[in-house]
């Protein structure tokens, strides 16, 4: 019998593995993740970076 690991972790991905982590703990598109961090930049950086940078660090590595 297998137990799934349903931890927030981040995955291999393209930086960081924060939007891979949370496609997986979520179980919706890695895309979509990567979409809202990408609007959430668009206005100035800040709204985007920071969340993404508070969640690198807390995210434990896979």
């Amino acid at each position: 019998m297998t137990v799934k690991d349903n931890r927030l972790r981040r995955q291999n991905g393209m930086f960081a593995g924060v939007c891979g982590g949370l496609a997986a703990w979520t179980g919706i598109s890695v895309f979509w993740f990567r979409l809202l961090f990408l609007i959430l930049l668009l206005p100035g950086g800040v709204p985007g970076i920071l969340p993404y940078v508070i969640l690198w660090i807390v995210m434990p590595k896979r």
